[in-house]
């Protein structure tokens, strides 16, 4: 299974794809999607880029699945508004193709305590982690490793909802919500 993981950012949205067979992990590809040629007050045409750049993703690289991170209010309120509509353009990439993608959905403390063993590790952390998981030569950018965090977190989620699923059809709904994640 193909697993795209976005890293959703009104400037800088991370993308990262991984492929799973069984327990093995490997990378596929990863990088940014920048919007920095749009003004920086032109919010719809910085919708548009992230938009676009992960349509053109998906096209490129035909995953199986998509997982992306959720977002939570910070100190800001405007930033965490902007940062939701970012988060929605990528969502709405993500389902928009014939079939949509399933998705699911992880906060970044999941996605921190999937890859490095506890929820409040640092952004370097994270990329150590992920380059030695996924066996790369170099760290990946933090963008891209949180977008690599968030594919394998769905990576190992994916298969504990499918047993989940095996005891009871609500199963793997209700652990991913009790979990605070979703998965539709």
């Amino acid at each position: 299974m193909r697993i795209l993981g976005i890293d959703p950012g009104l400037q800088i949205t991370g993308f990262g794809l991984i492929d799973v067979d069984g327990p093995q992990l490997g990378y596929v590809a990863s990088g940014t999607i920048r919007t920095a040629e749009a003004p920086r007050g032109d919010l719809p045409a910085r919708i548009r880029l992230i938009f676009d750049g992960v349509r053109e993703v998906v096209s490129t690289y035909q995953p199986d699945a998509a997982a992306l991170e959720i977002v939570f209010v910070n100190v800001n309120p405007q930033s965490t508004l902007l940062l939701g509509q970012a988060r929605g353009a990528a969502l709405a990439a993500l389902v928009a193709g014939s079939p949509p993608l399933p998705v699911g959905e992880y906060t970044a403390v999941q996605m921190k305590q999937a890859v490095t063993g506890h929820g409040g590790a640092a952004k370097a952390q994270i990329q150590a982690m992920v380059q030695h998981l996924l066996k790369l030569p170099g760290r990946p950018g933090k963008d891209a490793a949180d977008a690599l965090g968030i594919a394998i977190t769905h990576a190992h989620a994916s298969r504990s909802f499918a047993a989940l699923a095996q005891a009871t059809p609500l199963a793997r709904r209700q652990h991913a919500l009790y979990r605070g994640g979703r998965s539709y």
